[in-house]
């Protein structure tokens, strides 16, 4: 039986929860801090922390349908979290709305505070909040996914259970949108993502 789980790969580490349920706090010490980054961006600080340990416990009760052919759990932690964010919708939209009419905030290391630095700096970043609150849900979600959290194509399909066709166009649109609030600047760094 492993008892140190820090080298697995995740979907090892899930299976090995099945017996040993303990072992699967070492998904939360992986990707907690992600999630919460990823949460607190979207909804803000006072609902992060409530879901985050919604997103595990949700993920805990169902780490027996896992599927173990994909390693990485984050696509399947950030679609619990997002379907968790669809939730509170309307909170998202309003931070979005307070966070355009204040003055940017200090920075912090990250991939999400280091596109607000650029923003900020540019004098944009009311512009793009005020995009990212106009646009469908389901635009927002591709885009934040690929933007903020680093995900492929593929994990973002995974993650929202959508084709991977669906998140490309889904991508192309809200990129479109969000330039078009910018006058043709585009923040969001447009890379492809295999």
């Amino acid at each position: 039986m492993v008892t140190d789980t820090s080298q697995l790969v995740d979907a090892d580490i899930i299976t090995s929860s099945l017996d040993d349920p303990e072992k699967f706090a070492t998904l939360f010490d992986r990707y907690a801090a992600m999630l919460y980054r990823y949460i607190s961006f979207r909804l803000g600080s006072e609902l992060t922390e409530d879901l985050v340990g919604e997103t595990f416990l949700i993920a805990f009760r169902r780490r027996g349908s896992y599927d173990v052919s994909y390693l990485d759990a984050r696509p399947w932690l950030l679609g619990i979290a997002t379907k968790l964010i669809i939730r509170h919708r309307r909170a998202e939209v309003s931070r979005y709305r307070a966070l355009r009419r204040q003055a940017p905030v200090q920075a912090v290391d990250g991939p999400e505070e280091a596109i607000t630095r650029v923003l900020a700096a540019q004098g944009s970043r009311p512009v793009l909040l005020q995009a990212l609150s106009r646009l469908p849900r389901g635009d927002r979600d591709v885009l934040l996914l690929i933007a903020w959290s680093d995900m492929t194509y593929q994990e973002t399909a995974r993650a929202l259970n959508i084709p991977v066709g669906t998140v490309k166009s889904r991508l192309n649109r809200a990129r479109r949108m969000v330039r078009e609030a910018m006058g043709g600047i585009n923040p969001l760094k447009e890379h492809t993502n295999g």
